[in-house]
């Protein structure tokens, strides 16, 4: 039994004859096999069924289903033009389409294909649609469907202000002597980026300084450097930041961090492009004459679209800014560049990296710690005294003796150690003997 919230249905009712062949339509929906699904990878097979249900037997023509997948930009420019297309809007209409407020306004469209599969699930034989058809009963009907998406490099699936990425199946039931109806239904794709290689595992690292004031009346400079310890993260990391602070300026500054998803649109050689902040986080208020230092500061990465590097027309982007608030004067801003990915981070690439670094300085300095001629450790006589040697030695049986009380021969004798270990160095001799001063 599938939930009547997975689905995607269309009910229609009418008066006139044609309401009456469209009511017998009560849903018409499309369900994937794997609805929890986060995302498709190229070259994976989509799956799913479309749902008919009818209120009482009906005639068709056909069943088709068509998968599409594109990235699309549509804004407009020129005076009293100031509205956007939904996302929604951008997938059904046409790139050739275009409307205008007024004479002087201009509209801007791109689109770029990347899946597109058609297929029929019924149809009624013979050439003539109108008179050739299929009964349907009233009830429940399920037709399965498939199809792979490209082996080639998809696009992640995203939705902006002046464009989109979406993927669709389209279904649509045709029949004589009535308009035809149709749903559709998306599904997400994931163009995984792996953040582990060494470009996205660099450190990156910047500096600024500012000069607080205006002409020749300036209170002192503001320096600020940031750095972060790669390039690359996921959904959910949080980034350390390492940064200092030093205000030399008469004023009072706050520190500030913050994340920016910068997305640019481009149609037919013009560019559009929308900035917004996704996470930011703040340090504590710094007087003049101090300084500040961010050894870790975590900020943390909220659920957001992966970087999207590699569409023609649409590129979503990431930066960290670092940046100083002064008052009465523009920001000290420093940005990082930051990309976001999908297979997070493994550990292994960096530490590697790391140690390399730090073995491969000189290591000559350990010619001058070691001797040339190690020294032997002492000999055991020299430390023990006869006298504690014989205390200490235990009197052991003769061989034929053990014989007998073993009742057999002995091939192995392994004599048990019951010597004390060597004394503790000390530089204080424990037996001092008498100088000729002290003898006499």
């Amino acid at each position: 039994m599938i939930p009547i919230v997975d689905l995607i249905c269309k009910s229609l009712t009418g008066g006139d004859y044609k309401g009456k062949m469209v009511a017998k339509v009560k849903t018409l929906g499309i369900v994937f096999d794997d609805e929890q699904r986060s995302g498709y990878c190229s070259g994976e097979l989509v799956s799913g069924q479309v749902l008919v249900e009818l209120s009482e037997d009906m005639r068709v023509t056909a069943l088709r289903l068509v998968a599409r997948g594109c990235a699309r930009v549509n804004w407009t420019e020129g005076p009293g033009t100031a509205t956007t297309p939904s996302s929604a809007a951008m997938a059904r209409s046409s790139p050739s389409s275009s409307s205008s407020s007024s004479s002087s306004s201009r509209s801007f469209r791109e689109e770029v294909e990347y899946v597109h599969s058609a297929q029929t699930l019924i149809e009624a034989p013979g050439e003539n649609s109108e008179e050739s058809f299929i009964t349907l009963h009233a009830g429940k009907h399920e037709f399965p469907f498939s199809f792979q998406l490209p082996q080639g490099p998809l696009v992640t699936s995203f939705s902006g202000k002046y464009g989109c990425i979406q993927y669709w199946v389209n279904a649509t039931l045709e029949r004589p002597s009535a308009p035809d109806q149709s749903v559709r239904r998306e599904f997400p794709v994931i163009s995984h980026m792996d953040v582990n290689t060494p470009t996205l595992l660099s450190p990156v690292s910047t500096n600024k300084e500012k000069m607080v004031g205006c002409w020749f009346f300036t209170s002192g400079p503001i320096a600020l450097s940031a750095r972060i310890e790669r390039k690359g993260y996921c959904n959910g990391e949080a980034i350390p930041i390492y940064a200092e602070i030093e205000n030399c300026s008469s004023r009072l500054i706050v520190p500030k961090a913050a994340i920016y998803q910068t997305v640019t649109c481009l149609a037919n050689g013009r560019t559009k492009t929308c900035k917004q902040m996704v996470a930011n986080v703040r340090g504590n208020h710094i007087g003049s004459g101090s300084m500040d230092t961010w050894n870790g500061k975590k900020l943390k990465i909220p659920p957001v679209t992966a970087s999207i590097l590699n569409c023609s027309i649409i590129t979503v982007e990431y930066s960290l800014a670092v940046y100083a608030h002064i008052p009465g004067a523009k920001k000290l801003k420093l940005e990082l560049p930051l990309v976001i990915g999908t297979i997070p981070y493994n550990g292994f690439g960096s530490r590697t990296a790391s140690v390399s670094s730090q073995f491969s300085m000189d290591m000559s300095w350990l010619s001058l710690a070691l001797p040339e001629q190690p020294e032997a450790p002492p000999n055991y006589a020299d430390v023990v005294s006869e006298e504690e040697f014989e205390r200490h030695t235990p009197s052991y049986s003769q061989p034929d003796d053990l014989e007998r009380e073993l009742g057999r021969p002995i091939f192995a004798y392994i004599q048990e150690f019951r010597f004390q270990p060597p004394p503790l160095y000390s530089e204080i001799d424990p037996h001092p003997t008498l100088t000729e001063e002290e003898q006499s």
